[in-house]
């Protein structure tokens, strides 16, 4: 019974460590996510085939998505139908396939920018006009702050993460939120006027720079993060409807559905680079960790425009779901 009972403790301490060897093996895996917002579902897509490995169902009119530091969890924001506003947040294991849970956010209405930002996910809600912050450890909602303006669409969360900075497409608008340390949760609150209906924004890594799309007249402001302030306007399209800085800093993209067009620009002397004709409503832009490649979602083509961020070239095409949107990037670690 003493021999066998070692026999069992060794087959044990094989099987654990055949069991961690599996699960580091997955380690370096890298996974391109795709929202199908008419369907209402996520599309995992293999980062280096461009094979489509599975699709999993998430709450009505998923917009936008992001995931967890370790790419293991992806947070999907259910925007709702125009007949039903959202309002939960898809919790889903990317390895595994399948969604935990779905996280009622009440009485908070359709969430839509979400973001993660040094373990927790930060999400707008455009019908009640707020910033919430999501902790999935705790599982549980831990602070929210409003607006106070109309339609805040995306967000942005400073690389240091004391500010978050809204795009609010009824007030034409970005409003700058600044972490305080005065006392827990304690927020300034700064309006920074832009052009109109401000959607596509993003910051720069330096943190140094907040470059914000206007879909109505086709400019695109620059914000100096230091001051909150506009320090320069320049053309740069019909509806650049996304904006999106380079991993490295040194371009931005937009995209452009009125147009059809994808641009590319230098982020320090503000010209532009390139231009892509692409047609079918481009309007998601997600760049890539190698910073060699750009995935842009082709709305009215159900189908990802893979770009090649050395020569600016089409690179290839991935057939989708329907009302492809949103788009994230999850490498397991």
């Amino acid at each position: 019974m003493k021999h066998i009972g070692r026999i069992g403790c060794f087959g044990v301490l094989i099987l654990f460590n055949i069991l961690a060897a599996a699960r580091g093996g997955q380690a370096g895996a890298e996974y391109l996510l795709v929202l199908n917002k008419q369907e209402g579902s996520l599309m995992i897509v293999d980062g280096d085939s461009y094979k489509v490995l599975s699709t999993i169902r998430t709450g009505e009119g998923p917009h936008e998505l992001t995931v967890s530091s370790d790419g293991r969890l992806a947070f999907v924001a259910n925007y709702g139908t125009p007949q039903n506003p959202g309002r939960s947040i898809s919790v889903l294991d990317v390895l595994a396939k399948r969604e935990l849970r779905r996280v009622d956010v009440s009485p908070l209405g359709r969430p839509h920018g979400i973001t993660e930002s040094g373990g927790k996910i930060y999400f707008t809600t455009e019908l009640t006009s707020t910033v919430a912050r999501y902790d999935p450890v705790e599982n549980k909602i831990d602070w929210i702050m409003g607006t106070g303006q109309v339609e805040s669409h995306l967000l942005v969360v400073s690389p240091d993460q004391k500010k978050i900075y809204t795009a609010n497409r009824g007030s034409n608008t970005v409003t700058a939120m600044e972490f305080l340390t005065t006392y827990p949760g304690a927020t300034r609150i700064t309006h920074i006027a832009v052009g109109g209906q401000p959607e596509g924004i993003d910051i720069s890594p330096d943190g140094k720079e907040l470059w914000v799309g206007h879909n109505s007249d086709g400019n695109i402001s620059i914000i100096d993060t230091s001051t909150d302030k506009v320090k320069l306007v320049f053309s740069a399209s019909e509806m650049p409807i996304r904006v999106k800085f380079t991993r490295d800093g040194k371009r931005l993209a937009i995209s452009d559905p009125k147009k059809g067009e994808f641009a590319i620009f230098d982020s320090a002397t503000r010209k532009e680079i390139k231009r892509i004709k692409l047609g079918d409503f481009p309007v998601g832009v997600l760049m890539a960790p190698d910073n060699k490649r750009v995935f842009v979602s082709a709305n009215q083509a159900n189908k990802v425009v893979v770009i090649n961020l050395e020569d600016l070239s089409i690179a290839g095409r991935i057939e989708t779901g329907n009302g492809r949107d949103g788009l994230a990037w999850a490498e397991i670690r």
